[in-house]
């Protein structure tokens, strides 16, 4: 597999394309979408919630902390987890600006 050559991307491009990989599966959309819900920090309850596995869970936590996309405080032996307002606006304004850069009009293929 060849080098996937980021640097001739601006910096906005390779910023989405990390944050839409780290978002890209269907059970992180979920527990992003229990965490913009519950409009709070949330801990463990997205086991019972999502119905995965413990480990299953943690590991997909990672991966969006990892990216920036929220944020975790310990509190006593459990992890509270919320939406990193800083990474959301950036998602939202680079997101929308690609999505709303679409004009159909009536020449569309």
């Amino acid at each position: 597999m060849g080098a996937s050559k980021t640097e001739i991307f601006s910096t906005e491009q390779n910023e989405l394309a990390t944050l839409l990989k780290a978002m890209a599966h269907p059970a992180r959309i979920a527990i992003l979408q229990h965490i913009i819900a519950a409009n709070a920090c949330i801990c463990g309850d997205l086991v019972d919630e999502l119905g995965l596995a413990q480990a299953t869970i943690s590991q997909h936590l990672k991966e969006l902390k990892n990216a920036g996309i929220i944020q975790g405080t310990i509190e006593g032996v459990k992890t509270c987890y919320c939406i990193n307002p800083k990474t959301w606006q950036l998602l939202t304004a680079q997101l929308g600006g690609f999505l709303n850069g679409f004009k159909c009009g009536d020449n569309c293929c």
